[in-house]
């Protein structure tokens, strides 16, 4: 009898947690889904590009498109060690140095977004052009769904051949899906946890 008492005592608070959690799931999917609708309905065009660093490619593919969305401000998240380079790149490009604008505070791939979600809205920006490598857009897409979601922030995805590199796995997808709704309930990515995440 004392058992049972014992495992009601543990086993129903672990219920209640869990209904809680699934509730509060779907509550965030219903506001990231009604904000994101808001988003894209008032704001068809994207207002800004999103380049995730990650290797020079992406930056050159990303002045190449930039010429052709004249006067869209541009969005390098990414490592300082590399902003003369990708300043070049740019400038060789044609594009006026004012419409670039360098983050430096990501350290993987939730905290591209989640380092840049408040000045995008804080700039009333509300539509993206999200520039990544193609096998690195579904992790990007799954994170920007629920950390610039969170903020109204849709993303028109612009992806960047990798020919022959195979895509990310579902685990990693789900992890940083995981992160991301992490950071919107406490304020953390969890990044400090493992040194291991890569951008």
């Amino acid at each position: 009898m004392k058992r049972l008492f014992l495992f009601k005592r543990v086993v129903f608070p672990l219920s209640a947690m869990l209904v809680l959690a699934i509730a509060g799931t779907w509550v965030l999917a219903g506001v990231v889904a009604f904000k994101l609708t808001h988003a894209l309905r008032e704001f068809p065009v994207p207002q800004a590009i999103l380049v995730l660093e990650g290797d020079t490619n992406r930056v050159k593919f990303a002045a190449e498109f930039a010429q052709s969305v004249a006067d869209v401000p541009i969005w390098v998240s990414g490592n300082p060690g590399n902003e003369q380079l990708n300043r070049s790149i740019f400038q060789q490009a044609g594009i006026k140095p004012q419409r670039v604008h360098f983050e430096f505070c990501a350290s993987d791939t939730v905290t591209h977004f989640t380092c840049n979600a408040r000045d995008f809205s804080r700039a009333n920006t509300h539509h993206v052009y999200l520039l990544t490598s193609d096998r690195h857009m579904p992790r990007a897409k799954a994170i920007a769904t629920v950390v610039f979601g969170a903020y109204g922030i849709a993303v028109t995805p612009v992806s960047v051949p990798t020919d022959g590199v195979p895509s990310e796995s579902v685990l990693r997808i789900l992890r940083d899906s995981l992160r991301s709704v992490l950071w919107i309930v406490t304020g953390r990515t969890g990044a400090s946890l493992n040194p291991k995440i890569q951008p």
